[in-house]
Parts: structure tokens; C-alpha cells; sequence
């Protein structure tokens, strides 16, 4: 029986490499496993599998009756619907520890790092099997992607020691420059639904009981926002209503300022000004050095939540 290796819903870089490069390590370890993945791959998604030439994982929603090994999260809201049906054997994260349980022991590798990718580098390590270039390529890309190029406070040195390896295991003599082309690839917004940009980087968490959806978009100049923000603010009305949640934020990153404006709908008017210190105007806010969703802003607003 095979293991199936699957990310968070809307999965990002990060969800999606990681299955393919685990998947990869367990079967050379003479463990079973096929990567699949719980939605559509993002633009700068595809932009690195087409790069180092990777068909996205297979589709796969239903997991009952099935062994399960999760990457980069550990929340109920982020699995499969159905995941209290399956067996999850492992888990590698490096976010905070969720509310995944599970009925028999499992294998847990999980780290205060940047990127599930720079974890499972250390495991092909610690099993002493060696990556291919191309599965190289693209965890090098994950995780420039989730450290915004180093630019995240979730950078470790781990991560930057991760990338220089698999960089030279790839043959990629400037991986920064490899980095911006992806987040090129992440700010081409022009003729994206808007629904479809809200969703890009989007995550549901239970914060004590209230339930908040996250999400980011990182681009390079937040100009290209401009005429969309209006519209951007109305889905997250939409979305807010339409999942009966207590707050939608939307994070528009900008990875040259090094900042991001939060846009908010929320029950709470006084959130942002508990969470960060800095009340919102009509429902927007600056938030200078923010960058990283998973340090920045889900632990600031679940404390503000308590």
C-alpha cells in the first residue's frame, strides 16, 4: 500500500514540491509513496515544476481508508476533508503545531525553519540518499519562495545553507536571480479574477474558536493593485459571508519595501489596532517589515482572539 504525500488546501510552493520531494525520498528508502495535492498549483507553482521539468502531483481530495503523510502544516481546516478517515503516519511543518490528532504513532519532523523543503533536505541528509538536480531545483525554489529570498524573519541559517546545496546540486550558478524570476511570475496579476488572487495564498485557521481566513500576495511593486484593491476588499466581504468567518485579511506584500498592506473585514472594528498596535482605516492598514503570514500575523491576531 502506498503512502500518499500531500500538502495544505490551496497549496502553495512549498506543499506542492515538498510531496514531490518526499514522495521521492520515502520510495528510495523502500517506503511506497505518491505526491498529490489538494487543489490548483499557482502561477509561480507551475513556473518552477515547468522549469525543472515536473508534472504537477495528482489531484486528490479523498483520502479515506488511506495512509497519509502531511507537509508544511498540521491544521484540520488545511487537510483533506476527509482526513479523520485516513491514517496519518507523518508530518513535517515548520509552522505551529495544530490541531491534526492521530489514533497510532507517527513519524514527526518538524522545525522552526523557513520552509518544509529546508526539513526534508535534512532528511534526505539524515537517510543518506542523494537528491537528483531537478527535485534539487525545485526545493530550492520553495524555499527561496516561503523566505521571500531571505528577506523573511523566518529565515534561518539553515535555510540559506539549504538553498547554497541544493543550488550547487541543481547547477544553478545564481539562485537570487532564479528568486526574482518566480516573484515576477507572483506579480502578474493583470486579467486574474479577483476571486482567484484572494485565493492564491489563502489559508482558513480556528483561532479559539473564531475562524479567520489568511491571505498574501507578494509581488514585487503594489502598484499593480491599484485598480483592483476596491475590488479585491469587496470579495473579501463575499468571502466572509459566504464561510460565515469572524475576519477575512488579505496581506499585499511588497518584497522590495519590505512591508505589507493588510486589507480586513472583520466582526471586530479594533483587531488590527490589538493584534499590531496600528488601527485600520477603512479596513486597510500598513504594516512596515511585515512579510512573513506564518510569524508577522497568525500569532499576533490569535493571541488578539483569545
Amino acid at each position: 500500500m502506498s503512502v500518499y504525500v500531500v500538502g495544505h488546501k490551496i497549496p502553495d510552493s512549498d506543499s506542492i514540491c515538498g510531496a514531490i520531494a518526499l514522495a521521492y525520498l520515502k520510495n528510495q528508502i523502500g517506503e511506497a509513496a505518491i505526491p498529490a495535492r489538494l487543489g490548483e498549483i499557482s502561477p509561480e507553482t507551475a513556473f518552477i515544476l515547468e522549469k525543472f521539468g515536473f508534472e504537477a502531483p495528482e489531484f486528490k481530495t479523498s483520502y479515506a481508508g488511506e495512509e497519509v503523510y502531511i507537509v508544511d502544516h498540521s491544521e484540520l481546516t488545511q487537510a483533506p476533508d476527509d482526513i479523520g478517515e485516513a491514517t496519518i503516519v507523518g508530518i513535517v511543518d515548520h509552522h505551529k503545531l495544530g490541531d491534526l490528532t492521530t489514533s497510532t504513532p507517527l513519524e514527526c519532523w518538524i522545525r522552526p525553519v523557513g520552509c518544509s523543503n529546508t526539513i526534508i533536505k535534512m532528511m534526505y541528509d539524515f537517510h543518506g540518499v542523494e537528491i537528483p538536480a531537478n527535485i534539487a531545483g525545485i526545493m530550492m525554489c520553495a524555499i527561496l519562495s516561503d523566505t521571500v529570498i531571505f528577506k523573511s524573519p523566518t529565515c534561518t541559517t539553515a535555510d540559506i545553507k539549504c538553498v547554497e546545496a541544493l543550488a550547487e546540486i541543481a547547477g544553478i550558478e545564481d539562485f537570487k536571480a532564479v528568486g526574482m524570476e518566480m516573484f515576477k511570475v507572483k506579480s502578474a496579476v493583470e486579467g486574474t479574477p479577483v476571486r482567484d488572487l484572494v485565493m492564491r495564498d489563502f489559508k482558513d485557521f480556528n483561532m479559539n474558536g473564531h475562524k479567520v481566513g489568511i491571505g498574501q500576495l507578494e509581488v514585487i511593486d503594489l502598484s499593480v493593485f491599484d485598480d483592483i484593491k476596491a475590488e479585491l476588499e469587496a470579495d473579501l466581504a463575499a468571502m466572509k459571508a459566504e464561510g460565515e468567518r469572524h475576519s477575512m485579511l488579505l496581506l499585499l506584500t511588497d518584497i522590495m519595501k519590505e512591508g505589507s498592506e493588510l486589507l480586513i473585514v472583520s466582526d471586530d472594528a479594533s483587531l488590527t489596532e490589538r493584534a499590531y498596535g496600528k488601527a485600520s482605516e477603512n479596513g486597510r492598514v500598513w504594516l512596515d517589515g511585515v512579510l512573513s503570514r506564518k510569524k508577522q500575523v497568525v500569532p499576533q491576531l490569535q493571541e488578539a482572539l483569545a
